[in-house]
């Protein structure tokens, strides 16, 4: 295979070969078309705070302080900055962001003692679409899958694995390994694999495309990367065929070297931000390993990586990206062997969540971002509202977190109530196919998607006939 890094001396055939076989048939036919009628994308990003494993509602955004003691919150509670509303005692500094938020209290996944895997299902595709794909797919599907201004793929994924590809979280058998959760995170469904997430884990078409070769480096050492494809492009540039390729080619190019390359590249971000958003030394990983014989199976998928899956995602945003997952694991609580109680397991991930999206949601605000990108946080499920055995909490779909911030869209309320247990919705319940409309509606202007004539009828009605989440519009 032709190496782009042999020598220097190449004429406009072998930039063509570079941006056929060193991408690997790299394809862009996702681009959007002058054939369009209507461009209907909205220069909006949304980012998806997977909190995989199924959060405690109670211990998260809707605490029952006057509850029964096998009810009530085991952190106990915090006052936010709307008045009258509580979170979860762990969550302090999402508390105080709270008038920045909207917490729906009524939101049912509909997966009531089911699997993770069902759960992830129901919630990606707002409880089985038409393609059987997950939002950010649908999303692809409809802007092209890659942004035609800066060359980045407009649905990624973000991963423990990202941060440190030599993690090798989870056993084989484990509910949240890497593969176990590209599993349902990745599949395109009927849309095909052109629309599924980029990988930068190590999965995905377009990953492979860009490998060039190189021997991957942890994300925090990519100096020897980044070295070789600057001097790579300082040789391209050179080369009288550059100035000469087609739009597609010159896509090629973008994709290669402006967009990935540098929304990567951290060495770019200020050191403040890179510290502001450091969850390094709030996950005592240590402490957590020797805690016991639960910690045998899932939870040792726990990080201490959130911080900077998030300043990737907001990176990745600025850079046109516009449907990003981020995936934080572990949060199951069982008290089964495998994983830990809720106390246990509150203690351990509620630390690094807080700060995480704090720092995010502080951020985008001071960089002008609040309404251009739309964080939303939920789970699969939620738990029991009534511990079990040993302080552990089972699978219930009836209730589940979902917190939205951001993306133009009214926030500093509370959106729906859950009954006097925190078990089900004591108003109006919003499902997963609310949530995904929620999310189409606020990247896509409905008006001028059902002017579009390149999307077939079932994706433009997807966009433009569901019903969204009404208080938030």
């Amino acid at each position: 295979m032709f190496s782009i890094f042999e020598s220097s001396r190449h004429g406009r055939r072998d930039f063509l070969r570079i941006g056929s076989l060193a991408l690997g048939g790299l394809s862009l036919g996702g681009l959007p078309t002058s054939a369009t009628a209507a461009n209907p994308q909205r220069k909006k990003s949304v980012v998806l705070l997977f909190l995989q494993g199924g959060p405690p509602q109670i211990e998260t955004f809707d605490p029952k302080p006057d509850g029964q003691s096998e009810i009530r919150s085991v952190t106990g509670k915090v006052k936010t900055s709307l008045p009258g509303v509580y979170f979860g005692g762990g969550l302090p500094k999402m508390a105080n962001l709270a008038h920045k938020m909207a917490v729906v209290r009524s939101f049912r996944i509909g997966a009531a003692g089911g699997s993770h895997e069902n759960g992830y299902t129901a919630l990606l595709t707002g409880n089985k679409n038409s393609f059987d794909a997950p939002m950010g797919s649908v999303y692809s599907r409809a802007a092209g899958s890659l942004n035609p201004a800066t060359g980045v793929p407009t649905n990624s994924i973000i991963l423990p694995e990202t941060i440190d590809p030599d993690i090798k979280l989870g056993t084989p058998s484990g509910a949240f390994t890497y593969n176990q959760t590209r599993r349902y995170f990745c599949a395109p469904g009927k849309l095909g694999s052109q629309y599924q997430p980029f990988d930068p884990a190590g999965g995905g078409q377009l990953i492979e495309n860009l490998k060039l070769g190189v021997p991957r480096k942890r994300f925090e050492d990519r100096r020897e990367l980044l070295s070789k494809i600057s001097r790579l492009r300082r040789e391209l540039e050179k080369l009288p065929g550059l100035k000469g390729a087609s739009a597609a080619q010159q896509q090629a190019y973008d994709v290669l070297f402006r967009g990935i390359s540098e929304a990567f590249d951290l060495s770019k971000e200020d050191p403040k931000v890179l510290e502001q958003y450091d969850t390094s030394k709030l996950v005592p990983l240590k402490k957590i390993r020797r805690g016991g014989p639960w910690y045998r199976n899932n939870f040792n998928r726990t990080t201490n990586l959130l911080g900077k899956q998030m300043l990737l995602a907001r990176r990745l945003c600025e850079a046109g990206c516009g449907f990003v997952t981020v995936v934080d694991s572990c949060w199951d609580f069982h008290n089964d062997g495998n994983n830990p109680p809720v106390k246990m397991g509150m203690d351990a991930l509620s630390p690094q969540l807080d700060h995480a999206v704090a720092s995010f949601l502080e951020d985008v605000e001071r960089r002008g971002l609040s309404d251009e990108i739309l964080l939303v946080i939920t789970a699969e499920m939620g738990r029991t509202p009534k511990k079990e055995r040993g302080g552990g909490s089972g699978h219930w779909g009836n209730l589940a977190p979902l917190v939205l911030a951001g993306g133009g869209l009214k926030m500093g309320q509370v959106i729906g109530r859950s009954d006097h247990i925190g078990g089900h919705p004591a108003s109006t319940p919003y499902t997963p196919q609310h949530l995904m409309a929620t999310v189409l509606q606020t990247l896509f202007d409905v008006g001028e998607t059902r002017l579009r004539t390149d999307l077939p009828a079932e994706l433009s009605q997807l966009i433009t006939d569901g019903n969204p989440i009404r208080e938030l519009f």
